[in-house]
């Protein structure tokens, strides 16, 4: 007999699972979100209700990398987008995404991409496009940060 429904009484395993996938999730969508922002463990555990112990176990587990490299990864990733398409300094690119030493993200460009962040963003540039003014990314580049239930002030009395 082949089963098509799954029942928790008898595969209590499966809620288990898929509970803790989805606390996992919600950490990860925090560094998806928030990557330019210092985050740590105990920020990430918090954010799906585990120990920080437990998460960085349960987290390399589901995710095959741990929460520090899967937030570097991000990081890289952004700043890739930014070198290629962005009029910005290595420098500024290194501080919008989160790093706080040059020298660190340098080494953890270089490690992710094979290349240093200068040499990938003079041979992005040389392609003939022209990259988008730094000072657009700065202006529209960051969410406007609102609470989803604020609402505005109601006027004054009379």
């Amino acid at each position: 007999m082949i089963m098509t429904d799954h029942d928790p009484v008898r595969e209590p395993w499966r809620l288990r699972d898929a509970a803790q996938l989805a606390a996992l999730r919600r950490a990860r969508d925090l560094v998806d979100r928030h990557y330019a922002e210092p985050l740590d463990l105990d920020d990430l555990a918090a954010a799906a209700g585990y120990s920080r112990f437990h998460f960085a176990r349960a987290f390399r587990a589901a995710y095959g990398e741990t929460p520090a490299r899967y937030l570097t990864r991000r990081r890289i990733e952004r700043a890739a987008e930014l070198l290629r398409w962005v009029n910005l300094t290595v420098t500024e690119v290194c501080h919008l995404v989160g790093f706080s030493s040059l020298g660190s993200f340098s080494s953890a460009f270089t490690d992710f991409v094979g290349t240093s962040p200068a040499r990938f963003q003079a041979d992005a540039h040389r392609s003939g496009r022209p990259p988008i003014p730094g000072c657009y990314v700065l202006m529209y580049g960051r969410p406007q940060k609102r609470a989803s239930s604020e609402k505005p002030e109601p006027p004054p009395p009379q």
